[in-house]
């Protein structure tokens, strides 16, 4: 089995678990100033995914891309610390305030300077969006097939594979041929932890952004200077030659309204004994309000 080329597409998120109020701007996009952020937790199965096969298949070479501000260089350290062999991050004012259509051109642009590769993975959503539109996009940008909702990898050979993915009302087998985009579903394995040896090795890992800061300890300047592999590569709009009308805001055709922190709380409460008539009864009530049937 000949080694393969994956690319793994991450995003730095906003904690949707403590939204403040100053979590939109005026122009309706996301102050991600003002959230704390986490790794995208369905991109981190889909880093599994992708080391699994790396274990699996010597040689195999796991890239991963994520577009955001300066600060989403942490998720390519967090790739470098589990096993990653190279990281790519696109920045650049100009590609702020994107929506799906937007994002899945960037990206794309991104995967094909990347290229040639075999497989690109990716989380089936982002948790501030919930859309799941942007894998399935960049498939369509980059006129490769796609499989969604994949939860194991159950064939590899030199020309495809055959991946089963988790529906609604339960799984399927399909095959693709490469290259192929994959969406992994949350139903996949976690992704394994940091690994200490890589910690260290790769802890000083700077984009040429955060080389430049004024804050910056000399040390990282120093250290990036004599161990290249620390060097994180920073591509822009003219790096990746997109089109200025299509990425950002301008290329952008949905915009958010409004972005709230919802708590659920019950204003009532019912207690039920373990007969049959109890039971039955609040089976019918769930049955009548919608909360399931």
């Amino acid at each position: 089995m000949r080694p393969l080329k994956i690319i793994v597409l991450a995003k730095q998120v906003p904690d949707t678990r403590n939204v403040g109020p100053d979590a939109m701007k005026p122009d309706g996009t996301v102050n991600r100033v003002k959230l704390s952020t986490v790794f995208n937790p369905d991109d981190l199965h889909a880093l599994e995914l992708a080391l699994n096969i790396k274990d699996r298949i010597p040689g195999t070479e796991v890239t991963i891309l994520t577009m955001g501000p300066p600060k989403a260089a942490d998720i390519i350290r967090e790739g470098y610390y589990r096993g990653v062999d190279k990281g790519v991050i696109i920045s650049d004012r100009r590609f702020g305030g994107a929506d799906t259509l937007a994002t899945s051109y960037t990206l794309a642009k991104g995967i094909e300077k990347l290229a040639p590769f075999d497989l690109v993975l990716g989380g089936r959503q982002a948790i501030d969006g919930d859309t799941a539109q942007v894998g399935p996009q960049c498939a369509e940008k980059l006129k490769i097939p796609q499989i969604t909702y994949v939860e194991e990898i159950l064939e590899i050979n030199d020309t495809g594979i055959i991946a089963r993915r988790r529906l609604e009302k339960g799984v399927e087998s399909v095959s693709s041929p490469f290259p192929c985009l994959i969406t992994v579903h949350g139903s996949s394995p976690e992704c394994r932890r940091r690994q200490a040896k890589k910690v260290m090795k790769y802890k000083y890992a700077r984009t040429e952004t955060e080389l430049s800061s004024r804050n910056i300890d000399e040390l990282f300047i120093k250290l990036n200077k004599e161990r290249p592999y620390l060097n994180i590569p920073e591509w822009n709009v003219e790096d990746i030659n997109a089109e200025a009308h299509r990425i950002g805001l301008a290329g952008s055709p949905t915009k958010v309204k409004s972005v709230n922190s919802i708590v659920l709380t019950a204003s009532e409460t019912k207690r039920l004994s373990d007969s049959d008539t109890d039971i039955e009864e609040m089976i019918k009530e769930l049955i009548i309000h919608h909360t399931i049937g």
